[in-house]
């Protein structure tokens, strides 16, 4: 599929809509060039420090993680309605006993901008590249988010990823 880079605005609202349900699609690839993709549900999109930026939240438990702090990267894939069962699956198993793309069906690329893969099949792609991570606290979080989203375990690190390029479908 042929993107032409877009604003990282382009169709934000859709984005967003997707991202609450049924998720957006994190891909990273390790310098080693093996690549694990994860659904997430839980992200903002803004600007920080001039620069557009794509917060990610992963857990510490989850295999991608190790694929972000090797490379430093990682691609924001938008998924379309037909893959909803693929963003399942890449959301309920683990890269580390399913090669994930391949269940899901899903093929993948390397960036345009980044060393990061990005899937074929979403029409909107973020290529980003880590600017900063910071970890929860959980003495400073609200004890009610505290207890909903943590349970006193697996806080999630926070990924700052400046938004070096966006590319989309043409026609989306």
């Amino acid at each position: 599929m042929e993107r032409i880079r877009v604003p990282y605005d382009h169709r934000l609202g859709r984005t967003l809509a997707l991202l609450v349900n049924p998720g957006l699609l994190l891909v990273s690839t390790k310098r080693s060039g093996e690549s694990n993709v994860m659904t997430i549900g839980w992200a903002t999109i803004g600007v920080l420090w001039g620069k557009p930026a794509f917060v990610a939240l992963v857990r510490p438990s989850r295999y991608t993680r190790e694929f972000i702090e090797d490379s430093g990267l990682f691609t924001i894939n938008v998924p379309t309605e037909e893959m909803r069962q693929a963003v399942r699956l890449c959301g309920a198993r683990s890269g580390r006993e399913l090669d994930k793309f391949a269940a899901g069906k899903l093929s993948i690329t390397m960036g345009q901008t980044v060393k990061a893969a990005a899937i074929d099949e979403c029409p909107l792609v973020y290529e980003c590249r880590v600017v900063h991570f910071n970890d929860v606290i959980p003495a400073n979080m609200d004890p009610t988010v505290e207890a909903a989203a943590y349970a006193g375990s697996d806080y999630h690190r926070l990924y700052y990823g400046e938004i070096v390029a966006a590319f989309a479908e043409r026609g989306y």
